[in-house]
């Protein structure tokens, strides 16, 4: 893998823990979070995390199932570097973008409801497409996009080809009545090109700047993506 010891990423991660108003909790996913983080710091990447509310942010307690575990999980838990980072994320508002090369947003439901309109993230994400900056998101985590605009003032995902988390994965998992949104339906009303592959199979798409990944099962190769965008 090529060297980029010299980039530096964000990572922004949910600060929101409940799950619509079906009293379960929510947050982040923690193999979106480390397959990918894993994969940037591997490649010599430096990588910083925030989060809206600064601090630790909420893991989603599924994420913790032993089913969805994966080695990239396994090598968090007995990474306390890691948790560290994790456990005290930069406040949103106090980063600059002009510091960061690119950017990945990891999914969990909880983007849904706290980063989809947060003025911080859609500032910063217009930002790094303004100076030509790749931005990356993975399952849910695409809601980042939704509410970005050019210069011109279109949507970015205006006719980009883009993926996220499909209305077959929400009806999967039983949560289309408690989202605030389904997805894919929201990327299409904004003009963008959605693409898909089966539920749970791995897929990532990069249109431009944009970057996106389908589920969980393409946190990585989203990563991949981004880490090929700050190389060429």
């Amino acid at each position: 893998m090529t060297e980029v010891s010299a980039k530096r990423v964000l990572m922004v991660l949910t600060s929101h823990d409940k799950l619509g108003n079906s009293g379960e909790k929510t947050g982040f996913w923690i193999e979106e979070f480390a397959a990918p983080y894993y994969a940037l710091a591997d490649a010599g990447v430096q990588v910083t995390l925030a989060s809206p509310a600064g601090g630790q942010p909420p893991v989603d307690p599924k994420s913790e199932l032993e089913d969805f575990q994966t080695t990239s999980t396994r090598r968090f838990d007995a990474d306390k570097h890691a948790q560290a980072l994790v456990a005290n994320t930069t406040k949103l508002a106090d980063v600059n973008a002009e510091n960061y090369d690119g950017v990945f947003y990891p999914g969990g439901h909880g983007p849904l409801w706290d980063l989809t309109d947060n003025g911080d993230s859609i500032a910063l994400i217009e930002n790094f497409l303004a100076t030509n900056k790749p931005v990356a998101a993975v399952c849910h985590a695409p809601a980042v996009f939704l509410n970005v605009k050019d210069a011109n003032g279109e949507y970015a995902v205006k006719g980009k080809a883009v993926t996220g988390f499909t209305n077959a994965e929400e009806a999967a998992v039983q949560l289309t009545d408690v989202v605030p949104f389904l997805l894919e339906d929201e990327l299409k009303k904004r003009g963008a090109e959605f693409q898909k592959v089966a539920d749970w199979h791995a897929f990532a798409v990069k249109d431009g700047l944009l970057i996106s990944g389908q589920n969980p099962q393409s946190s990585e190769l989203a990563a991949e993506k981004l880490l090929a965008a700050l190389t060429s």
